[in-house]
Parts: structure tokens; C-alpha cells; sequence
């Protein structure tokens, strides 16, 4: 998304920030499936709340970046040894 010149840099590293922290929060260890998708869910509401500041600069959460997003999620989800995790379900409550 750095890349792409309609997603503006300082929106770009604010969203960039969520799935690093559902990282930190994941390190503590999930206890389950379950436990995972409280995390994501939690971290696609974060993420949710940069519509307004990716408005604000003229942008928009596009295809892109929603299949970037969804992306990182699910690699965070095989890395911390959930390889069956549904992408839907890790980010259920997102707005975009």
C-alpha cells in the first residue's frame, strides 16, 4: 500500500501498526481457535476506525488494501500455528 499513491503514507503506517499489535497481543499466546478470533475481530475494529483518516486524506480502504488486509490477518493466523482459520471469520467485524 506504501506503493500504491492513492493510499496516503501516514494512514498507510497507522494500518500497518494493527496486525504488528495483534502480533504482540498473540505472543501471549491465544488459547484456541476461539481466542484468535476475539483478537482479529478486535484488531479488524482498529482497523475499521481508519476509514475516517484514509477519508480525510482523499482515500478510501480500496480493493487493495481490503485484500492486503485480509492478508496479513491470515498470515498472522498460520504463523502463530492456526493454519485452519477462516479469513471470514478473522475479520468478521469488519466495515470495509
Amino acid at each position: 500500500m506504501y506503493e500504491d499513491g492513492y493510499c496516503p503514507d501516514h494512514v498507510v503506517h497507522r494500518g500497518r501498526a494493527v496486525p504488528l499489535a495483534l502480533c504482540e497481543r498473540e505472543r501471549a499466546g491465544a488459547a484456541g481457535l476461539a481466542a484468535l478470533y476475539v483478537l482479529t475481530q478486535a484488531a479488524t475494529e482498529e482497523f475499521n476506525d481508519l476509514e475516517a483518516a484514509f477519508e480525510a486524506a482523499g482515500s478510501e480502504i480500496e480493493t487493495v488494501a481490503r485484500d492486503e488486509t485480509a492478508g496479513d490477518f491470515d498470515f498472522v493466523a498460520r504463523a502463530y500455528g492456526f493454519p485452519e482459520a477462516d479469513v471470514a471469520e478473522l475479520i468478521a467485524t469488519r466495515e470495509w
